[in-house]
C-alpha cells in the first residue's frame, strides 16, 4: 500500500475531499448539471470571443520572464516551409506549402493557470520541515519536475501531476456569471475586498451558485488592447479593479460560495502592488488560497468588454462559457480562446 503524500493539510484547504489523488480540485463541481445550466443561458446563439490577440500585452514589460509569440516556418533540411513550391524537388508538382511553428510563453496573454502554477512551502508530512508542495499535497521534484539539468530529456520542465491537460480533458465548459466591476467602480484602480464585492453583486443583481465560473471585468484588458502592443506600466497600475487577496473575509467567501474558477480580464486577478506586512507569508495570497488550498483555477487577461455590454443591454449576467486550455501534457499554464455563448 502506498504511503499517503501528506499527514496534515493546510488549514482551510479541501485536500482529499475529492479523493486522495484528485488533480481537478473545485473543477470537479463543473459537471453535467453545470453544463446544462450553461446551455439554458443560450437564447440567441450569439458567440463572443473572450481572448485578446495572443501577441498582447506586447514586449516583456509586464513580466520580463514571459516572451511574446514568435512565429517561424517549419523546416526540412535547408528548406523553409513558407510559400514553398514542392516543384523545388519534384518539377511536376504545383503545390505551394506554408507551415509554421511558434515559440510562446504559455501564460503570456489570455490564459489559464494550472494547479501546478503556485504551490507553497508546507510541512505536509508533519516532520517539522516544510516541503515544496502543490494542491492536494503533490510534491515538487516528484510530481512537478525541473528537468533542465538532465540531458537528453524531451522537456526541461514537466508537471506529471496537476498539468494543464487535466483541465483540457475535463472540458472547462459550464455556466459563467459576469460581474462587471467597471460598471460599479469605473475603470480606475479599485481594491476589491469582500464588502466591495458584495456591494457590486447587489448593485448588479448578480446571483452566484455552486459550480459557477466567476468572470470579472475590470477594464484592464481593454486599456491594454488600446496600447497596441506598447504597454504603459504607469498607466496600467492605476487601471482596473483588483481583488484584495489579503482580505480574509473575501477568501472565506470564495471557499463558501462554491465557485469553480475565477476568470478575470486583468493581470494576476489579485493586487500585486501591496506592501508585505511583517510576518506576511504569501506574496500572492489569493493564488495561495485558490490554487494551493482549494484547487480552484485562475484565468487572466481575458477580453470581456463586448460580452459585458451585450449582457447589460439585456439585463443578463450569465452565459455558457466554453474555455478548454490546450491539451499539452505536463504544461503549467495554457493560452485559451474562451467563447461566451448567449
Amino acid at each position: 500500500m502506498n504511503q499517503p503524500r501528506w499527514k496534515k493539510r493546510p488549514e482551510g484547504s479541501n485536500w482529499g475531499d475529492f479523493g486522495a489523488d484528485d488533480q481537478l480540485g473545485r473543477v470537479n463541481l463543473i459537471g453535467p448539471e453545470q453544463v446544462l445550466k450553461g446551455v439554458k443561458e443560450v437564447h440567441e446563439g450569439i458567440t463572443f470571443c473572450l481572448s485578446l490577440p495572443l501577441d498582447i500585452p506586447g514586449g516583456k514589460v509586464l513580466n520580463p520572464r514571459r516572451s511574446p509569440p514568435k512565429l517561424s516556418p517549419t523546416a526540412l533540411g535547408d528548406d523553409q516551409y513558407i510559400n514553398f513550391p514542392l516543384a523545388t524537388h519534384t518539377p511536376t508538382l504545383r503545390d505551394v506549402i506554408s507551415d509554421d511553428q511558434v515559440h510562446i510563453s504559455l501564460q503570456y496573454s489570455t490564459q489559464w493557470d494550472s494547479l501546478a502554477h503556485v504551490g507553497a512551502l508546507f510541512d505536509g508530512d508533519d516532520d517539522g520541515k516544510p516541503e515544496c508542495r502543490y494542491y492536494n499535497g503533490f510534491l515538487a521534484g516528484q510530481d512537478v519536475l525541473n528537468l533542465s539539468h538532465k540531458p537528453n530529456q524531451q522537456h526541461d520542465s514537466y508537471a506529471q501531476r496537476l498539468g494543464i491537460e487535466t483541465l483540457a480533458v475535463h472540458g472547462m465548459q459550464g455556466r459563467a456569471v459576469l460581474v462587471d466591476l467597471v460598471r460599479v467602480f469605473g475603470a480606475g484602480r479599485t481594491l476589491v475586498g469582500y464588502a466591495a464585492l458584495m456591494d457590486a453583486l447587489e448593485h448588479l443583481n448578480v446571483v452566484i451558485e455552486r459550480g459557477d465560473m466567476l468572470v470579472l471585468r475590470t477594464g484592464f484588458a481593454e486599456a491594454l488592447l488600446d496600447m497596441q502592443g506598447c504597454p504603459q506600466p504607469d498607466v496600467l497600475k492605476n487601471t482596473g479593479a483588483v481583488l484584495d487577496g489579503s482580505d480574509q473575509a473575501l477568501l472565506e467567501w470564495i471557499t463558501e460560495s462554491g465557485i469553480a474558477a475565477i476568470c478575470a480580464d486583468n493581470y494576476a486577478v489579485e493586487n500585486l502592488d501591496r506592501e508585505l506586512e511583517p510576518g506576511c507569508c504569501s506574496k500572492l495570497p489569493l493564488h495561495h488560497h485558490c490554487l494551493f488550498k482549494l484547487g480552484l483555477p485562475l484565468a487572466e487577461l481575458w477580453y470581456l468588454k463586448d460580452v459585458a455590454e451585450w449582457l447589460h443591454s439585456r439585463g443578463r449576467t450569465r452565459f455558457l462559457l466554453t474555455a478548454p486550455p490546450l491539451r499539452l501534457p505536463g504544461a503549467i499554464g495554457s493560452p485559451v480562446t474562451p467563447v461566451a455563448t448567449v
